[in-house]
């Protein structure tokens, strides 16, 4: 069972740098992303879940545009402390804001080219995996793109144990976990608002995430 927004507010209080030592299995998955997601094209980036700003700092250093707006929410007044640190350099057009947790973004109408979510689904409960990707689509300008990186099921041999193992932990205890487990993203998608670009499982010492690059389809009119 997901943890309730309390529950993973508190946990990530908690956890504060320690995030970031995640990266020896996340890199090369952001690394799958970066690669497929032209966000040298970019010019507004919302992130939902922004942690300790590893990922929105890389992005403002290497990738975007100099012109490039950032903003990113999490609920965890910790890894807001940690990323607006971290962004400082870059306060004239990167922010992280503090978020209650709800899934309704305080974010315009098809205003942003990226919508950037890591390590994030996996932790949220179905219906808010639902809800986080029916805001992107309302956020994102036409031929903007939802960029996801997140635990998955395993492909290899190896990486199956890794993820069964995971699941196993999660089921008796998410805390243990950081509330964290594989998902399975596909389902989620209403394919008549969705075009996936890029469908791609990263393993990393034996942890499998899986990058989905999606584009929103223009809202039918009835």
């Amino acid at each position: 069972m997901a943890l309730t927004h309390d529950q993973a507010r508190a946990f990530y209080d908690r956890f504060g740098k320690k995030q970031d030592a995640q990266s020896f299995y996340e890199d090369a998955a952001l690394d799958d992303l970066i690669a497929h997601a032209s966000f040298g094209q970019a010019n507004a980036v919302f992130e939902l879940g922004c942690g300790t700003g590893r990922f929105a700092l890389r992005l403002l250093e290497k990738h975007l545009p100099a012109s490039a707006t950032y903003l990113g929410i999490d609920l965890s007044q910790t890894m807001i402390d940690l990323a607006q640190q971290r962004l400082a350099p870059y306060r004239d057009r990167a922010k992280a804001v503090l978020s209650d947790g709800a899934l309704h973004f305080d974010v315009p109408d098809h205003s942003v080219d990226r919508v950037v979510s890591t390590y994030v689904m996996d932790l949220l409960s179905e219906n808010d995996i639902r809800e986080a990707i029916a805001e992107a689509h309302r956020i994102l300008m036409p031929g903007g793109k939802l960029c996801l990186v997140g635990l998955a099921p395993g492909l290899t041999f190896s990486s199956h144990i890794v993820s069964a193992l995971w699941s196993g932990i999660y089921s008796m205890n998410a805390n243990l976990v950081g509330g964290c487990r594989p998902v399975q993203l596909d389902p989620f998608f209403d394919y008549k608002k969705w075009t996936i670009d890029y469908r791609h499982v990263v393993t990393q010492f034996g942890v499998p995430s899986a990058v989905h690059i999606a584009t929103p389809k223009p809202d039918q009119k009835s």
